[in-house]
This record gives C-alpha cells, structure tokens and sequence, in this order.
C-alpha cells in the first residue's frame, strides 16, 4: 500500500544557509509518528516546506499519496490531503467556525449534507458543539484551540495532518486533553505528523515512531525508549551516543554581566 507522506532527500536553505539536509522521512496510513528536537533543528521548517511557506529554497521529493506536492501552490496541497495545525491558531472575528467548516468542506469537495453531518459528529466527539457559533477561536483557551483545530481535521479527513507544536503553551490538563484528541482522531486512511520540543505529549498517547531531529538531519527512530532518553538526558545524550558533534556555543552574557562590564577605557 502507497504511504501517507515519503519525503526523500529534502533539502531547504534560506538565504543560502542550509536548514535540513537530505531528510528522509516515511509515514504510513494509520500511523502517528513524533519528531522531537531542540530549538533551530529544522523541525517548523520541514512543515512550511510540505505546506508551501514562500521564502524556501527547496530540492528533492514530498510524496502525498504517491503525488509529488513540492510543485503544488498552498491550496492545492490542501486539497490534495494535506492539513496542517498551527502552534498559535489565530482568532478570527465574525467568521464562525461553523460557517468556517462548510467552506473549507466545499473547497474539499464534500457536499453541504454530509458536511453538515460530519460537523455535529465530529463537534460531539471533540466537544466543541458550543464553539460552532462562537467567531473561529473568539475567547478561546489554548487548549480549546488545539482542540478546536483537531475537530477541524477530523471533519475535512486529510490523508496527512501536520500538527506542528501542539502542545506548545498548554498546561497538564490541556495536553492530556490533546493528546487524547489525536488518538480519536486515528484512523486507517491518515498519517499524523507530530512536531514537539518535550516527550511530556508522548506521556499521554502512543505514537507509532519517534523521530529525533538534530541539526536539520533525522539522526534516530525508534520507539517509547526515545522518549525516555531523552526525558533522562536531553538532546546531548542522544548526539553522544550517536557520537555528533555539538556545535560551538556563544558566549551570551549574564544580565550582571551588562552592569559590571566597564562601557570605557579608564
């Protein structure tokens, strides 16, 4: 069977300094996989990149399905099956989420009867029945967004959903909350791609593979164990294990430092 998403060799730079480097990454249908890495590793780039974010320079191959995507523009990448949750989902005056869905369920070529049915389905399951009439994200918490923007996957079934920091700024009971919406939300016809900084998600749901990028590079997959050593010894102990090496540190000075520092010769 075709995977959700293979990504092969996937190169990007900015500004001619290089960000990910021949990344190779496959997700299976019915599979949840974790990228877990430090801050500036790539992993926020990696999905502009599969979702059509200007600004990159780009080579090698994102498969969705089996279609090459990295020549398609934004739209048609949604369209072809492919979503994307925000980190920080923008509040949105005067367009309710309800009408919101009908739309984005039009534009993916769902009728308006069965839109409607997914949406109440869907809404019950999630629990965001009494957001429908509210403006998209109006006076929402952080974990009620996160949840919010899972109830809209699951009503428009992309073949792959990119959630990119999900559990950023979101408090115990939100995360538990989230993560057990992305385990409602498996299903045989979808990849899930989670992006984090912490294992604390992967505490509450089990991903099918954890990915651990550093330096723009997939350097290690595996199961729950990642997990765990990294929650034990950081992203140091993974690039000692893999024996990599760490790049050179700045020198940041101590905020002390601003006021004991002599600004002149004397």
């Amino acid at each position: 069977m075709t995977a959700a998403l293979v990504v092969k060799n996937l190169t990007v730079s900015v500004d001619d300094k290089q960000i990910l480097h021949g990344l190779d990454l496959e997700i299976p249908f019915g599979e949840v996989h974790a990228i877990m890495g430090p801050n500036g590793s790539g992993k926020s780039t990696l999905c502009h990149v599969l979702t059509g974010k200007d600004g990159y320079e780009v080579s090698g191959s994102a498969l969705l399905e089996g279609q090459e995507i990295l020549d398609l523009e934004v739209d048609e990448r949604a369209r072809a099956g492919l979503l994307q949750s925000f980190q920080y989902p923008t509040e949105v005056p005067g367009i309710r989420l309800n009408e919101f869905m009908m739309e984005a369920a039009e534009e993916r070529g769902v009728s308006a009867t069965e839109a409607a049915r997914r949406i109440a389905a869907e809404a019950d399951r999630f629990d965001v029945t009494r957001f429908l009439d509210r403006s998209l994200n109006d006076e929402l918490s952080g974990g009620e967004k996160k949840r919010s923007e899972i109830f809209q996957m699951a009503v428009l079934e992309p073949k792959v959903a990119l959630l990119d920091e999900i559990d950023s700024g979101l408090d115990i009971d939100a995360v538990k909350q989230v993560a057990g919406a992305v385990e409602e939300m498996r299903s045989p016809d979808l990849g899930v791609l989670i992006i984090t900084h912490y294992s604390r998600i992967l505490r509450y749901m089990t991903p099918d593979r954890i990915h651990v990028m550093i330096d723009g590079r997939i350097v290690d997959s595996g199961g729950a164990e990642l997990a765990e050593e990294l929650e034990k010894g950081g992203y140091d102990s993974v690039r000692d294990r893999l024996g990599l090496i760490k790049p050179e540190s700045v020198s940041v000075p101590k905020p002390a430092d601003f006021f004991t520092d002599t600004p002149f010769d004397i």
